[in-house]
């Protein structure tokens, strides 16, 4: 039963500075073996006390959860289910039947005085605050400044926004660096955000100065160039470091990733003086950065691991049909191909040694063998991080204040390379911040449809089944259209094509909503338009 008491004859106890609270965050406290969060909203001299124990999941933890305004009440956003508490009475907004205890509380001299009796509570001025809460992102490339302007579109007046980028660049695409590197593009071709825009929307765009330390307890992000920046909330979106295999000689100049502006122009500068490239990696990048040296005029020999090229997306005839296409084009393919050092002069790289004892002249060297996410900033903030910095369905990290998005996250055990689940990630993040709704991000099935040197390749599902399965193929050589269907169980659960991608989506979506085919099954080859009229 809750005990009333004047607010004069209550017990007070001491329990911090005011300042010790950073802005717009919560404390955990132990008061007479009760645990209260405290929170502090602004720069407000009040704070506002309730149980810290989420009535849902009877978990400890509402002194991580998110502040904001809902319906014009000051709320707390349980870390784990979401639920919205009112700071001033603790109701629930979303279960009536729910509520947070709430502790009288009051600052006397700069200090915060706690009392721990539980009682209703007479709040006044609890209007929204007008003050900007401080946006701070970390990385400004596709994913981050996607979640940006999806945040702009939803609630374009909320935050005070600080983008931190490690390139002096503005938001490019990256996926376009392949015909920059062909000669079919430049780098204003591929600009998405110049400095003219983050200026026009009134955004602090900290350019050419990496984020190097994160301090989680007064919430400021720390520069290499010695910047302190306060956030409110911070969004990471510090993307994926190429990965360099331990080979000896990786150390030598001439041996490039290919992952940025700064690689692109490197081997541009390469191109004017060098003779012969070797691309260590033969799925889609290593590809793309082959056929973009050999347009350079470079004599190019593509290394893959495998026993065929793009093993991951293609199956074995369509990888053939590919590996044909690209040495059509007068780049060299070996497959099994395992270096073991990079020989260099003065330097430079020169020469290549396999496995087998093959050496390969290669004045340049790029390794496209994959991406990890970078989490280094993560982890030394003490977020918890796996393979990437993991996050939960709302993109929020273990920090209910920073959330994270795009290659650098893990997600369900999972992490993401391709754009389709990146752009999702960008729009739940987007939509937390902004304090609409409570949706959240499932991984989607992204299928590849590419082009890879020119040629159109897709393939979605599972196309190396371990149960029975039956394939439906068409192999047209002269024409060099492939197309391979899988099914399984009257469903289809795979699709290879090459040369011939039109239909592509709608096998994916077969897929995806595993429709009954029986009636169409002996149409599918011939496409969605044919099968589905004839079938009507």
């Amino acid at each position: 039963m809750t005990i009333l008491k004047e607010m004069n004859d209550l017990d007070w106890l001491d329990i911090c500075a005011l300042d010790d609270i950073t802005p717009n965050t919560g404390v955990g406290a132990l008061i007479e073996n009760q645990q209260i969060a405290i929170f502090r909203v602004g720069e407000e001299k009040r704070v506002y006390a309730l149980s810290n124990q989420d009535p849902f999941s009877q978990a400890y933890v509402m002194s991580r959860g998110i502040l904001g305004d809902l319906q014009g009440e000051r709320v707390v956003a349980s870390p784990i289910y979401k639920q919205h508490f009112s700071l001033a009475t603790g109701r629930c907004l979303e279960d009536k039947d729910q509520k947070l205890l709430v502790f009288p509380s009051k600052i006397e001299n700069g200090r915060v005085l706690i009392s721990p009796t539980a009682q209703k509570t007479y709040i006044t001025n609890n209007a929204p605050s007008s003050q900007l809460m401080k946006l701070v992102l970390v990385g400004n490339g596709l994913a981050g400044m996607r979640c940006l302007e999806d945040l702009l579109d939803m609630a374009p007046d909320r935050y005070e926004i600080t983008v931190i980028g490690e390139e002096p660049w503005g938001n490019y695409n990256r996926i376009m660096l392949s015909p920059v590197l062909s000669g079919d593009k430049t780098i204003e071709d591929i600009m998405l955000h110049p400095h003219a825009w983050y200026e026009g929307k009134n955004i602090r765009f900290v350019a050419g100065d990496a984020a190097v330390r994160i301090d989680r307890p007064r919430k400021q992000v720390y520069t290499e160039k010695g910047l302190v920046i306060d956030y409110d909330r911070l969004i990471l979106a510090t993307g994926s470091k190429p990965f360099i295999p331990p080979i000896p000689g990786t150390d030598l100049n001439g041996v490039l990733s290919f992952r940025d502006i700064y690689d692109v122009n490197r081997m541009l500068d390469y191109c004017k003086s060098k003779q012969n490239a070797v691309v260590i990696g033969g799925g889609l990048l290593g590809l793309e950065a082959a056929y973009g040296l050999k347009q350079r005029g470079m004599n190019v020999t593509v290394l893959h691991l495998m026993d065929r090229i793009m093993d991951r997306q293609l199956d074995e005839k369509a990888s053939l049909m590919l590996k044909s296409a690209i040495e059509q084009k007068g780049i060299k393919i070996m497959t099994a191909a395992n270096t073991q050092e990079l020989m260099g002069e003065n330097g430079h790289v020169k020469q290549l040694r396999l496995q087998d004892g093959t050496v390969l002249d290669a004045e340049l060297v790029v390794f496209a063998v994959g991406i990890r996410p970078n989490i280094a900033l993560a982890q030394s903030a003490g977020l918890r991080c796996g393979r990437g910095v993991m996050v939960n369905d709302t993109m929020q990290t273990f920090d209910p204040s920073i959330y994270a998005v795009g290659e650098c996250i893990e997600h369900r055990s999972q992490t993401f390379g391709l754009v389709e689940p990146l752009w999702g990630q960008a729009f739940i993040c987007a939509s937390h911040l902004a304090e609409h709704g409570s949706l959240t991000f499932k991984a989607p099935t992204v299928p590849t449809q590419l082009k890879v040197s020119g040629c159109d390749v897709f393939s979605a599902g599972n196309f190396e089944p371990l149960d029975d399965f039956e394939d439906i193929i068409l192999n047209d050589e002269k024409r060099q259209i492939y197309k391979r269907i899988i099914i399984q169980k009257d469903r289809v659960i795979g699709a290879v094509l090459f040369g011939d991608t039109e239909d592509g989506a709608w096998y994916a979506e077969l897929i995806s909503d595993q429709t009954p085919i029986s009636s169409i099954r002996n149409k599918l080859l011939f496409g969605k338009d044919f099968a589905l009229k004839k079938a009507g």
